[in-house]
């Protein structure tokens, strides 16, 4: 089980880090928010930097699915079913997602200047471009409460196993809940949908990606629990 936990660790540690980088740091360089020409702008000047953008949620994309079956064998001795239902969760958050990204992508076809474009004027195309931002902004954060439900459910693994430290299950339950507040709240209330909730995850991540990469799982304990759910 060490090797699955060193596995997951890296995963976990670069889906943060390229997440971060695709889903924070571009966007927040090249959309000017509610300028349309502007943002087409930065795509048309930093192209590279936007399709590195893309990259960074496809690396995440790929950590997100590994992560959903190490942590699956990790936990299935708690309780399988609840571990399988977390993978469940995983995998689709990162397929909805997946959808949403595609409006991410659209600008750069967009405002590449094809000739069967030639029926827009420029503003036209500047706003079909961040209209396809703000769709992609909001599609992707309606659907974070599939990953959320997914941390909440883990965390109770976590917590419950013996092998890891309640203190991590604690943490990734509150970072969960913070994904799915923020999913609510968009619906229900969205002058309250603050991305600092997303924040939540950041302790329980890096703390859990650190334990995970240095300590491992307590394997006599691990062992236990398996042969308990035989």
């Amino acid at each position: 089980m060490q090797t699955y936990a060193r596995i997951a660790g890296v995963l976990f540690l670069f889906s943060f880090i390229a997440g971060g980088f695709g889903e924070a740091y571009v966007p927040s360089q090249l959309i000017v928010a509610g300028d349309a020409a502007a943002t087409a702008g930065n795509i048309k000047a930093f192209g590279s930097l936007f399709r590195w953008g893309f990259a960074g949620y496809l690396v995440e994309a790929v950590c997100d699915i590994g992560l959903s079956l190490t942590f699956y064998m990790l936990l299935r001795p708690v309780r399988k079913d609840i571990a399988l239902l977390a993978a469940f969760f995983g995998l689709v958050g990162t397929a909805v997602f997946a959808a949403a990204e595609l409006f991410y992508l659209a600008p750069s076809l967009i405002l590449r200047g094809d000739s069967y474009l030639k029926t827009f004027s420029t503003d036209q195309l500047n706003t079909l471009a961040l209209l396809s931002l703000k769709l992609f902004a909001y599609g992707g954060a309606m659907f974070t409460v599939l990953y959320g439900v997914a941390w909440v459910l883990r965390g109770y693994l976590i917590f419950r196993s013996g092998y890891l430290p309640k203190f991590l299950g604690v943490l990734m339950t509150f970072g969960g809940l913070g994904f799915i507040m923020r999913n609510f709240l968009l619906v229900l209330a969205p002058a309250y949908a603050s991305d600092g909730l997303l924040l939540l995850m950041v302790p329980g991540g890096l703390s859990l990606a650190a334990w995970l990469l240095v300590k491992g799982v307590n394997e006599q304990r691990w062992n236990r629990q398996a042969s308990l759910g035989t």
